[in-house]
């Protein structure tokens, strides 16, 4: 039991450095224009575009855009696969909270056998809970926000870095 325990510890390696200014008002700036863009053109349609899970992907897409849960198919698949599991498990067991959290797991596993993974689109399953949507909720938020932060991050992201944004489609 103390050796688990000494685990809670952790490793005592440092923390990363923090990123340069630049960096952060960069991310910082991104994740404006991206959830300007989503709400705007929602308030525009008078669509429900945004996801509470979309702000979260901001922090990685215009935060860490090279890392694997950054990439475009990761956004799309990963908020797709993960609302229609939620959905699909609500109207087949239930507003349950055994079923929530069935659906939660099974998103994470969804992304991860479709190496489609990111993290932010773990919450859909929660929030399509939450608010006990009906199947259009895949098109309106979820495909259309997506492919809007996709957008916004294609054009943003190659226009204030060097490195060519995404790393893999």
């Amino acid at each position: 039991m103390l050796t688990f325990l000494k685990k809670f510890r952790g490793d005592a390696i440092a923390p990363p450095p923090r990123p340069g200014v630049k960096q952060i008002a960069i991310a910082w700036l991104g994740g404006i224009l991206a959830i300007a863009s989503i709400a705007s053109l929602g308030d525009m349609l008078s669509l429900t575009l945004l996801l509470g899970s979309f702000g979260a992907s901001c922090v990685l897409v215009f935060g860490f855009p090279d890392v694997p849960f950054s990439q475009p198919r990761n956004i799309l698949f990963g908020h797709l696969l993960s609302t229609l599991t939620g959905l699909a498990i609500l109207h087949s067991l239930g507003p349950h909270w055994w079923a929530v959290a069935l659906a939660v797991g099974t998103a994470i596993a969804l992304m991860m056998a479709t190496r489609t993974v990111h993290p932010p689109a773990g919450s859909n399953p929660v929030i399509v809970f939450l608010l006990q949507p009906g199947w259009d909720f895949v098109l309106y938020p979820t495909l259309t926000g997506a492919l809007l932060l996709v957008a916004v991050a294609l054009l943003f992201n190659n226009a204030t870095r060097e490195s060519r944004y995404p790393k893999y489609w």
